[in-house]
């Protein structure tokens, strides 16, 4: 029988959610993570979706954790903290014993990479590799976990270069994933559906920021955003269209006279003078001084 190693499956699956979070844009389905890795003829799982913490049954039964994940309705509060450059992985239950903690604090005692899956909606995930374990609290019942570069051997670094390595790559994952939940709050609010169109493929919406991150004002918050179908969200953001405190949709009048195909025509010149569809909620529609504020750069174009 063949024999494989913990090291080969660990570099095959991290190597293989690399590859299909590259093709999918931090968008998986949940269907491409079930392939698993194929390794001397064994098909080996590299997750499963009812359990957090996950081992695969070929490292042995003293073998550690290969992947996490954080699920839409997850009953843990995992936390991701972008000031301290840190993830907080809650463990499974209250047991410190319980067999999965024990498996991922065995990774954290053999310095393992592990893969941190993070559901962006149901059945779709967002693919965070190689993160590692770096502190163990019993008390608060968590784990804490940073990121880390693909293909970095940190034998060959001293400790304070990986430590700025390991939180500068934090800080860009939590800031990415902030950015997925956000959109997940931002299309539950508006039902998945585009503000403007009503387009409802889920694939082809995106939660557009009224005042961006780089405003004092733009923060992640509902409030802050609009679901919008990829063209509105460009348009939106080139100044195309512009969208007016009561919620009235403007075309830019350049576009307007514009004689181009029937995408121009139905899609963005045909929206003109329409008000958005808003979200049911009073409390989660768009904030009318950020539209104010956004809208006075669309005239100003």
């Amino acid at each position: 029988m063949t024999t494989i190693s913990d090291a080969e499956v660990r570099s095959a699956a991290i190597t293989f959610v690399q590859g299909i979070r590259t093709r999918f844009g931090g968008r998986v389905p949940r269907t491409a993570l079930m392939e698993g890795v194929l390794l001397h003829g064994v098909r080996v799982p590299i997750w499963n979706y009812q359990k957090g913490i996950f081992k695969p049954a070929v490292v042995g039964p003293l073998g550690a954790a290969l992947s996490i994940q954080t699920s839409v309705d997850s009953p843990y509060d995992d936390d991701h903290d972008l000031e301290a450059g840190l993830i907080t992985y809650k463990y499974r239950g209250t047991d410190p014993r319980h067999p999965d903690n024990v498996a991922l604090r065995r990774a954290l005692e053999a310095h393992l990479p592990l893969i941190y899956l993070v559901a962006v909606d149901p059945g779709v995930y967002d693919v965070v590799a190689p993160v590692y374990v770096i502190g163990d609290n019993e008390v608060q019942l968590q784990f804490t976990l940073v990121a880390d570069q693909a293909n970095v051997r940190t034998s060959t670094v001293d400790v304070m270069q990986m430590t700025l390595r390991r939180e500068y790559a934090t800080r860009a994952v939590l800031q990415r994933l902030h950015q997925q939940q956000f959109r997940r709050r931002v299309l539950n609010a508006y039902r998945e559906r585009c503000a403007i169109c009503h387009l409802r493929h889920v694939e082809l919406l995106d939660a557009a920021h009224i005042l961006p991150d780089r405003h004092p004002k733009g923060e992640p918050v509902v409030t802050n955003g609009l679901g919008l179908c990829k063209i509105h969200h460009s348009a939106y953001d080139a100044n195309i269209i512009g969208i007016d405190p009561d919620a009235r949709v403007h075309v830019r009048l350049d576009i307007l006279l514009e004689k181009d195909g029937p995408m121009l025509k139905h899609g963005i010149q045909g929206v003109a003078d329409t008000k958005l569809s808003l979200p049911r909620k009073i409390e989660l529609r768009p904030n009318r001084d950020f539209l104010a504020e956004r809208f006075e750069r669309f005239v100003a174009a």
